[in-house]
């Protein structure tokens, strides 16, 4: 198969979503298949990108300035997308560049799979701007179901997405974790000693992006009430972003910056328990990473949450946006360190169901399934 992919990020902007990605282009091409990925670049890229990249033309987004935008599919695009003969194209973003990828597919009769990786709609009200949310529903609604399949990383995405498109043409592309890397044998007592911490202190691991649609209030906020009532905590915030001020005005809190390998890997398994209060993934690939270290995980009731984690077992749930159910759980925890052990080692048995092949397998399968259909 030619598989021609876009995405408004591949590789500039390290996230979970071109992490699956890259994944996926590197099975493709081990698989025999050919891939050729178009998106916007940087000079600065996060990490070198798993096959081959055709920049497209972008600007930098006003407001997220790590971020670009492609306003368009430019001739010279076109021109090469056609010459790469694809048998489909895959649209990753629901944004301008994928937008006009879909009717250019449509135009020479190729037929196209969309994967969805963001939760959009839930991201104006973290500005100020609530209001546009209808409008990007209706957007998106409509990039869905010009899609001859779409890809969701979770079941309970996928009964919504066939509620919205009005057909059963929707499949699972769950992800992966290597658990060879993230492992609790990677806990490392000096590397903590290292970051200021005491024997005595809690490592609250705060990991990802640091933007205001993680949560990072709600982080904020829960760690000010434990540290109020008494307890010895401190945040470790493995992450880059624009929210970062927020982290650094909690007292004690270590800031890494972004990290990744070996660090990243030791740094999770060096915490003592992993706070993630976001409500706005569509998987959760933080989560997984911490599952696989050992870790104990208090996490938002959110579907991504619930498709991972079950609680009382692997992990605890709480009202997403309610500090104080956060700090009650986390303290339960630090009083019954034997519980917090045994939901992390729970949580590291759990992890071994996911797989970074058997997720790339299942897009493969997708693929096949929707040329036999537009044959």
């Amino acid at each position: 198969m030619r598989i021609a992919l876009f995405s408004g990020n591949y590789n500039y902007v390290r996230e979970g979503a071109n992490q699956a990605l890259n994944r996926l282009v590197g099975y493709l091409e081990k698989a025999g298949h050919h891939a050729r990925v178009y998106s916007p670049v940087t000079d600065t890229p996060a990490f070198e990108p798993t096959g081959t990249l055709i920049p497209v033309p972008s600007i930098q987004l006003p407001v997220r300035g790590e971020f670009r935008l492609a306003l368009g599919l430019p001739h010279a695009i076109k021109r090469d997308v056609a010459a790469f003969v694809p048998d489909l194209i895959h649209v990753a973003t629901p944004d301008i560049l994928c937008t006009r990828a879909q009717t250019f597919a449509k135009s020479i009769g190729v037929p196209v799979i969309a994967s969805l990786h963001t939760l959009f709609e839930t991201y104006p009200a973290y500005y100020g701007i609530g209001w546009i949310r209808p409008a990007i529903e209706a957007h998106l609604r409509r990039f869905y179901r010009r899609s001859d399949m779409v890809l969701v990383p979770t079941p309970g995405l996928a009964a919504e997405m066939k509620a919205t498109r009005g057909d059963d043409r929707v499949r699972v592309w769950s992800r992966g974790i290597d658990r060879d890397r993230y492992n609790p044998a990677r806990r490392d007592p000096a590397s903590r000693i290292r970051l200021g911490f005491a024997d005595d202190d809690v490592a609250i691991l705060f990991l990802g992006r640091l933007v205001a649609e993680k949560g990072v209030d709600v982080f904020a906020a829960t760690v000010r009430l434990l540290q109020a009532a008494g307890q010895k905590v401190r945040p470790l915030v493995v992450g880059a972003g624009p929210a970062a001020r927020v982290f650094e005005a909690i007292p004690g809190a270590v800031l890494t910056g972004h990290l990744d390998g070996e660090d990243l890997a030791t740094a999770i398994a060096s915490a003592d328990i992993m706070l993630t209060p976001s409500t706005t993934e569509t998987f959760g690939n933080v989560v997984l990473e911490a599952m696989a270290s050992g870790l104990v995980i208090v996490s938002a009731d959110a579907p991504s949450a619930r498709a991972l984690l079950e609680d009382g077992t692997t992990g605890l749930l709480c009202t997403p946006t309610d500090p104080h159910a956060y700090a009650a759980a986390i303290a339960t925890l630090i009083a019954a360190p034997e519980r917090r052990h045994a939901l992390g080692a729970a949580a590291r048995e759990a992890s071994g169901a996911y797989s970074w092949d058997a997720a790339s397998r299942s897009v493969e399968q997708a693929y096949a399934e929707t040329l036999a259909s537009a044959r």
